[in-house]
């Protein structure tokens, strides 16, 4: 779901002090230790706790022994899942990403294919207000997001575009609906607060009658349009899914 920089958000390794989270490691090792006894805990709970945890107060409430808390445990134990925030972040998103529906049902009409894997997105990036944050400099493709991208790709066959495209454009895709959703989480913040709305279309409309600002007075004079989350998101959307080139 998340590929959203190409190859500059690869994981590096082997580099002194570089950031960064091995992914074979991560997604084709063993989710448990294998020394020891068994395992009080499982990955999956972990990172359910910390999923949890984030929708609720936020991801800067997320550390490994706040995490270590919820679940009852020490933290030195949670080190043999997640050893940083880094990795602990990676299993994160995928595991909310398995929240997505990822068959594709053949339709032929991509664009339309496209604009409705958006609205799942949004849909999903709101219920999780912390993704769109845990989002901008990550992440390795985990098995949940890798199901996701296959149905998107699967979604732009139709379209004729190469592969490198195809992934261009599901970044753009996801880039966008993070971008609105950060966006839409602000503004309903900033309803809460009329006093400031107040104070923001007075100096708006200061700033239209200052007549140094023609083209913007003319914009902020004009009918206004649907402006409720849902009708603002499809409008922008279709702007531009429909202005996509395919050559």
């Amino acid at each position: 779901m998340w590929i959203m920089k190409g190859t500059r958000n690869m994981p590096r390794t082997g580099e002194a002090g570089a950031p960064g989270v091995d992914p074979e490691q991560l997604w084709l090792g063993s989710t448990r230790p294998r020394r020891g006894r068994k395992p009080a805990y499982s990955r999956e709970a972990i990172t359910a706790a910390a999923v949890a945890l984030a929708d609720a107060e936020g991801l800067e409430a997320v550390t490994i022994r706040r995490v270590a808390a919820e679940v009852g445990a020490g933290a030195m134990s949670l080190y043999s899942y997640a050893p940083d925030k880094e990795t602990l972040l990676e299993l994160m998103v995928d595991h909310v990403t398995g929240e997505l529906p990822a068959e594709h049902t053949p339709g032929g009409d991509w664009r339309a294919e496209l604009k409705a894997i958006a609205h799942l997105q949004r849909a999903h990036m709101l219920r999780h207000p912390w993704l769109p944050a845990a989002l901008a400099g990550r992440r390795t493709p985990g098995p949940n997001t890798l199901a996701f991208l296959e149905r998107a790709l699967a979604a732009l066959r139709p379209s004729g575009l190469d592969g490198a495209a195809k992934l261009e454009v599901f970044a753009q895709l996801t880039a966008f609906v993070a971008g609105h959703v950060t966006h839409e989480i602000a503004g309903a913040a900033a309803l809460r607060s009329p006093d400031r709305l107040a104070a923001e279309a007075r100096y708006l409309a200061a700033v239209a009658a200052d007549g140094h600002h023609p083209e913007l007075a003319e914009v902020l004079t004009a009918p206004g349009r649907p402006l409720t989350p849902e009708a603002t998101f499809t409008r922008f959307l279709n702007r531009l899914i429909d202005g996509l080139d395919t050559e």
